[in-house]
């Protein structure tokens, strides 16, 4: 066994060392302004063609929502020289598969063929990008696709509005407080020119990267790319909104009720600062602390100790324009949603006050070291990770450099970040409910109403005390009765027996 743990250990060393290793890329631009990445990778047959966009749904123009997640779908619709329908046959018959997403912030596409179909990957990422057909047909068509998908991942999914609900609160007037699928009203409203418009602003070269990544020949693909791509012409320099909201510095509170869900959440959500910063990295760490596995402080606390929540998590949501931080948990039994509130509060305060001890900042350094290494272990993961470092953080070297950026944060960093960003003041408190919930914090309770002490009749239970009464089961309107619980009380009971006594004695007749 300790044979086993030594050779797994040199393992992980290996693994670690071999990746200190610098990732070999090639990187250029065309003459219309497309940034051109290749990383050669000879371990596997297979090839990946990626193209991301600097598009996300942060860029939707004002009242047009959904825009850049429409494009996500539409443009698999055809181009000029590949019927619409067909794409995705010509990619499996080649040996293929193929995706796209959308994020607040990038749109990618891609490809993964086996290497000798690098030329198809190419060619068909150029027509997307040169002869896309957009027309009414396929508006059309995209619109009902995304309404059921709207549908399916969020209006009747559980917990399927809550990302929306804070990114509203937390990031007012500014591209990230709607959901990446927009809203279905403002696609309905929309006109096929005003998704033309769109595309000719974001769909270009010059707001674009070109990934390749894995096994093929360098020379052959530079002149691939340059045949295909080349001849595109250039867009107008896109220009953006940047995010200049102010601070928060009350709390908010807020409620949402979702039909879909029997269980409440609670959560708590912190406007936080841009990826691309150092303080971004401690907060992905500050989420492990809190909830990552069982052994995490949230979890052990309330969900395994004591049994207060059936779920609990955190987690850093790293934006380009800035982040969001969301602590979340489902309360157990008769906890309600402010008792996890308290109890959250203490920990965070912990982590403010103290520092974590070695041993819990060693392991974090191992998870995020594993983490690095498996999401880097493939030239497909390889070549996203090139495409996001470039168009989100403006420098494709941050695939070399960012595992140094980790390791370079202190147990300090971490107490420091907790005390900048997550303060009660400076946060989201949204109750996220079934529909007509009634929180138990949040009940009226009536006022008790006054007892008349004449109305009352004592009784006694205790043979100590005296003769035993009976339950009394039909009192006069307005009477109650009361069990003798104190000597108070048992003087009282003595007098009504007494009082009781000379009633009865007046009320008999004289012989």
């Amino acid at each position: 066994m300790k044979r086993y743990l030594m050779a797994l250990g040199l393992v992980a060393g290996v693994a670690v060392s071999s990746f200190a290793q610098k990732i070999a890329f090639e990187e250029y631009k065309l003459s219309n302004g497309l940034h051109v990445i290749l990383h050669e990778d000879k371990s596997a047959p297979l090839v990946k063609v990626e193209v991301m966009y600097n598009v996300g749904s942060k860029d939707d123009p004002k009242n047009k929502t959904g825009f850049a997640h429409f494009f996500e779908h539409l443009l698999f619709e055809g181009t000029k020289n590949i019927d619409r329908g067909e794409w995705f046959k010509i990619v499996s018959s080649n040996g293929g598969r193929n995706n796209a997403y959308t994020s607040y912030d990038v749109t990618t596409y891609f490809e993964i063929f086996p290497s000798n179909q690098l030329q198809l990957g190419l060619w068909m990422e150029s027509e997307r990008m040169l002869h896309p057909v957009i027309n009414q047909i396929g508006v059309d068509t995209q619109n009902g696709v995304i309404k059921e998908e709207r549908r399916q991942t969020q209006d009747n999914r559980p917990y399927g509005n809550l990302i929306s609900e804070v990114t509203k609160k937390l990031y007012p007037g500014f591209g990230y407080e709607h959901a990446i699928i927009g809203s279905i009203a403002d696609l309905d409203n929309a006109t096929l020119q005003d998704f033309i418009d769109f595309h000719k602003t974001f769909y270009v070269p010059n707001n674009a990267v070109l990934v390749v990544s894995g096994d093929f020949d360098k020379a052959q693909a530079k002149k691939w790319i340059k045949e295909y791509f080349e001849a595109i012409p250039r867009g107008k320099d896109v220009q953006r909104e940047k995010f200049n909201g102010t601070p928060i510095t009350e709390p908010i509170s807020s409620k949402f009720e979702d039909p879909n869900i029997q269980i409440p959440m609670m959560v708590i959500g912190y406007r936080t600062p841009p990826v691309t910063t150092k303080d971004a990295k401690v907060l992905d760490m500050i989420s492990s602390i809190l909830s990552d596995g069982n052994s995490s402080r949230l979890y052990k606390k309330m969900v395994d100790e004591k049994k207060m929540a059936l779920q609990i998590g955190a987690f850093n949501y790293g934006l380009k324009e800035g982040g969001m931080y969301l602590i979340y948990g489902l309360p157990m039994g008769n906890n309600t949603m402010d008792d996890l509130v308290k109890e959250i509060d203490e920990e965070i305060a912990l982590l403010q006050k103290e520092l974590i001890s070695e041993r819990d900042y060693q392991k974090l350094m191992n998870i995020y070291e594993n983490n690095f290494i498996q999401s880097n272990s493939s030239a497909e993961g390889i070549g996203t990770s090139l495409a996001n470092y470039y168009t989100i953080h403006g420098d494709a070297n941050l695939v070399n450099k960012e595992l140094d950026e980790y390791r370079s944060i202190t147990r300090e960093d971490i107490r420091n970040v907790v005390n900048k960003y997550l303060n009660p003041n400076q946060r989201l408190l949204l109750k996220y409910t079934p529909e007509n919930y009634q929180d138990p914090a949040e009940k009226v309770t009536e006022p008790a109403k006054e007892v008349d002490p004449g109305k009352i009749i004592y009784i006694n239970r205790n043979p100590k005390n005296g003769p035993v009464d009976e339950i009394p089961t039909n009192l006069p309107e307005g009477y109650s009765y009361k069990v003798i619980e104190n000597s108070e009380q048992l003087q009282l009971w003595k007098k009504q027996k007494e009082d009781s006594k000379l009633k009865d004695k007046k009320a008999k007749p004289k012989k």
